[in-house]
């Protein structure tokens, strides 16, 4: 080991600033005998001792790989030139490589001959070299290889880089170009203006698009001109601007012009000759599809029609299936069973089965007033008939005939707030009240209970009937006012799918509105909204 304390210090410092392997290496005994952090951590180990103790790394002098006498040649070697230097590709301790340059020089101290060995880390400078060398590669392929012409000119006008493409464009060999005045690629006659139009650029450049709506030629070496098309960008490069031209040869595309406008004017001549058999026969066409428009409309409405109908056969066909047979089965089943009753005694039971026919045809009676309601109101023979009616009056008058249809511990309570009589039809009212608190008892439990809240205010009725019954899904309640469409949980309750269609009829007779929300399995609330005015008695 280094005995001298300042020569110790030193190396202390070195190993703590330095940002590359720095080592210290015993050339008698052909070992490191120390190496700094950076040193350790750049060849992959996890401590310096773990580093010292390996015994290939440790004494490896970083070229590798050695055999002991190539190890003992370069020892040798260094001493002699008292200075080894050279940049090559390192590896870590797994495997890891990198280029870096290894620069070996011998010290002493009074006892010892040593190396101090410094390892600079290039990886950043051999990528930067490499990406150069690439970016030069791409520069050549899209430059060199443009199938474009390219000229690069500089503040002045000089020409300062061209493309092969250019070159064999205006016919000049090789580098014949470059610093020649770019006016040398311009018409004689146009050579000045372009100088002034150089030097705006100079002044204020822009980036000018392709074509840039101007007809531009260029001259050739030999004094010929074409056409050409001309693009221009710019960029700056130690404070000086360069002007880049992107040249097109235009040639075929202006002769394919030329070829296009002498055969305009003999495409208009049959331009005009095909316009008017054209608009002729658009009269004629026009007037065959306004027959054929007419048609089809006729048979859309007939289709549209007749989808209908077929579609109302089939609701009324499996409503009526349904409807008719139950109370004409009761009937007749009644009927039969009243015939086994012949005997005085029994007059309770032919009662029973009485009752359920008188029902029962109740029930069929009342299908077919919505049956004939529907007809009426399709023939426009029923009117409103306004007169003075006591609304709360003609409520409760309903709510007494609707007792009878209560299931136990049902209610109806009313809440009218209409102290005046108002003047509107109490029949077409009467029918829309008993329908709906019909569906609101008929699909309520036992032991609910059905409200009645109505109120007169600034010429409007305002009822509102509130049940807690089976609800309605969303999908049902838009087609709940369509000719006999039924819920889908409603099936198995007795109905005829007419009821709301004909309420929400009656009310449009009347002038009003309906509206309808519901909730599956918590209720129904129907609102009616209705115009009225004062009895002109009062």
């Amino acid at each position: 080991m280094l005995s001298n304390q300042p020569t110790n210090t030193l190396i202390d410092l070195l190993f703590e600033q330095s940002d590359d392997f720095i080592g210290v290496y015993d050339t008698e005994n052909e070992r490191f005998i120390r190496i700094n952090q950076v040193g350790v951590r750049m060849l992959g180990f996890l401590s310096e001792q773990t580093l010292l103790d390996d015994p290939i790394w440790s004494k490896s002098l970083l070229i590798a790989p050695q055999t002991d006498e190539q190890r003992v040649n370069l020892i040798h070697e260094v001493k002699q030139a008292g200075h080894y230097e050279q940049e090559t590709e390192q590896s870590s301790q797994d495997g890891t490589r990198f280029w870096g340059r290894l620069v070996i020089m011998p010290v002493t101290d009074e006892h010892n001959a040593y190396f101090l060995v410094r390892l600079t880390n290039q990886r950043r400078l051999h990528q930067a070299e490499q990406e150069l060398i690439q970016s030069v590669q791409r520069y050549e392929a899209v430059f060199t290889h443009a199938t474009i012409g390219i000229i690069v000119s500089d503040q002045r006008g000089r020409i300062v880089s061209v493309n092969k493409l250019a070159r064999k464009l205006f016919g000049y060999p090789d580098d014949e170009l470059l610093g020649q005045p770019i006016e040398v690629l311009v018409p004689t006659d146009v050579s000045q203006y372009h100088e002034r139009l150089r030097q705006s650029f100079a002044d204020n450049p822009q980036v000018r698009a392709m074509g840039h709506n101007r007809d531009l030629h260029a001259r050739r070496k030999d004094g010929s001109v074409f056409p050409v098309e001309i693009s221009l960008s710019y960029f700056r490069l130690d404070n000086e601007l360069y002007a880049v031209a992107y040249i097109i040869d235009i040639t075929l595309k202006k002769e394919a012009e030329r070829e296009l406008l002498a055969h305009r004017d003999r495409i208009e001549r049959l331009n005009v000759e095909l316009e008017q058999k054209v608009a002729e026969r658009t009269h004629a066409l026009m007037n065959t599809l306004e027959q054929l428009q007419q048609s089809k409309d006729e048979l859309d409405k007939a289709l549209t029609a007749e989808r209908e109908l077929g579609e109302l056969k089939s609701r009324f066909v499996s409503m009526a299936s349904h409807e008719f047979r139950t109370p004409l089965t009761t009937i007749l089943t009644s009927a039969t069973l009243i015939e086994k009753y012949a005997d005085n005694d029994q007059q309770d039971k032919r009662q029973k089965h009485l009752q359920r026919i008188r029902s029962s045809v109740n029930h069929l009676n009342d299908i077919l007033e919505e049956f004939l309601s529907v007809g009426r109101l399709e023939e426009g023979k029923i009117e409103a008939r306004p007169v003075a009616v006591d609304l709360s009056k003609l409520i409760q008058d309903v709510m007494g005939e609707m007792q009878g249809m209560l299931k136990p511990g049902q209610t109806i309570q009313p809440d009218i707030d209409c102290p005046d009589r108002v003047w509107l039809d109490p029949s077409l009212l009467r029918k829309v009240i008993v329908n709906l608190l019909s569906n609101a008892i008929k699909y309520s439990d036992a032991g609910s209970i059905v409200t009645v809240r109505g109120e007169c205010a600034d010429t409007l009725i305002t009822l509102t009937i509130t049940d807690q019954g089976i609800g309605i899904s969303p999908d049902d309640q838009e087609h709940l006012f369509e000719r006999f469409f039924r819920a889908k949980n409603a099936a198995n309750k007795p109905g005829t799918g007419l009821g709301l269609h004909i309420v929400a009829r009656y009310i449009d007779l009347m002038g009003g509105t309906v509206s309808l929300r519901s909730e599956l399995n918590i209720g129904t609330i129907v609102t009616l909204t209705l115009p009225y005015e004062n009895d002109p008695a009062d």
